[in-house]
């Protein structure tokens, strides 16, 4: 299982909504998130930044690489697209973070 990290960005004054969509989070978006193999996912929020922090586990064989073709997760892609910078296809715009510390 291998741990990845990537930041996104929330437009200003999404803050109380995202949190709460994120909340209330759908169950069958918790499912497929799982059966894709990832595990322990956080998103953090920079207030000051506005700037999302995201962190999880991914077992090996994963199925990461294939949810963007999941008609659940483009729906929520849809539905947090009002909130966050986005692709054209509706997707998070998410840099990728590489680790340069850990401590176990």
């Amino acid at each position: 299982m291998d741990k990845i990290a990537f930041a996104m960005q929330l437009k200003p004054g999404n803050e109380v909504e995202y949190q709460r969509r994120h909340d209330a989070i759908w169950p069958e978006l918790s499912a497929l998130l799982k059966d894709a193999g990832i595990a322990d996912y956080s998103i953090f929020l920079d207030p000051h930044s506005l700037t999302l922090f995201g962190v999880l586990r991914r077992a090996d064989g994963h199925g990461m690489d294939r949810l963007p073709e999941h008609p659940i997760m483009q729906r929520w892609w849809a539905y947090m697209a009002d909130l966050m910078e986005t692709n054209p296809d509706q997707s998070p715009v998410v840099r990728p973070l590489p680790c340069v510390f850990h401590l176990d």
